[in-house]
């Protein structure tokens, strides 16, 4: 497990026992949280898997197979493989189907139906692989309407030599969303700076969303800048959101992997959410 002093020294949390059961600063409580202290498959009662080729004309098949607990970490490993795509059509122009071969396999995973929440700070400590072709993101989807209607949020996201924290909501066309995204490059920070675990932090409240790393803010849009752009007046930031974690290859912004030596590893010390002990209304 990673040292819980990174925790303190970003005065995030009070650790006890191995657990952050007590108060952050700020008046925050713990409210749910995975360690993924047991060995094996994630929790069930906190995880569910998505399955196959699933968004963004991506490389992988997600499987479960892929994500596995091991000495107090997540573990979303991504393959390069040569599988017969079960779902291969040779005359389809969907590009799920029009494949004939699985090149690549990872794991995304969620809390969807499982756990979600309305406001809060969600924080994660992970070691990402920066390696050219892969996608490894943090984020979280409102729970109702369709995408992006219902509210994107991207805590952690990288690709392509940089950091990506990103907010969406609706337009007026289908399957459109309304970006508002920041980015660093990785060449602002200090030298194997990929090597090491880090803090990706949510701060949400019912006036505006906050995403840093390490402490550092990336990006923050005030909630009411953030309704859909539909005519329904309707603001996918005021409802709960649940949680995701997944590590994609290639596809529309992955960047071509051709040149990175798999297997990759998207590792996870916790994810932990917190809420006020007064609830906003």
């Amino acid at each position: 497990m990673i040292t819980r002093m990174i925790a303190a020294a970003l005065l995030i949390f009070i650790p006890f026992a191995g657990k952050c059961q007590q108060d952050t600063v700020g008046g925050y409580k713990l409210v749910w949280a995975d360690e993924f202290n047991s060995n094996g498959p994630p929790n069930a009662d906190n995880w569910g898997f998505e399955s196959g080729f699933v968004r963004n004309n991506e490389d992988q098949w997600y499987q479960e197979q892929n994500a596995a607990c091991h000495g107090g970490k997540l573990i979303i490993e991504a393959q390069k493989v040569h599988l017969p795509n079960p779902g291969y059509l040779p005359n389809s122009i969907n590009w799920k189907q029009k494949r004939q071969f699985i090149d690549y396999t990872s794991s995304s995973i969620n809390t969807r139906g499982k756990h979600s929440f309305q406001y809060g700070r969600f924080v994660m400590c992970a070691r990402i692989s920066t390696d050219a072709g892969l996608w490894p993101a943090f984020w979280t989807l409102g729970v109702e309407k369709p995408w992006p209607s219902n509210g994107e949020i991207d805590i952690m996201e990288y690709y392509r030599n940089k950091l990506l924290a990103n907010i969406a909501c609706g337009t007026e066309a289908p399957n459109k969303a309304k970006w508002y995204s920041n980015t660093k490059a990785m060449s602002t920070f200090k030298t194997n700076w990929s090597k090491k675990f880090h803090i990706w932090r949510m701060d949400w409240d019912k006036t505006a969303i906050s995403l840093y790393v390490d402490d550092l803010l990336l990006n923050r849009v005030a909630l009411k800048d953030l309704v859909n752009q539909d005519g329904s007046q309707f603001n996918p930031f005021m409802q709960p959101h649940y949680i995701l974690l997944n590590l994609a290859i290639g596809g529309d912004n992955g960047g071509a992997p051709s040149a990175t030596k798999f297997p990759k590893r998207f590792e996870v010390d916790y994810v932990r959410v917190y809420q006020k002990t007064q609830n906003p209304e």
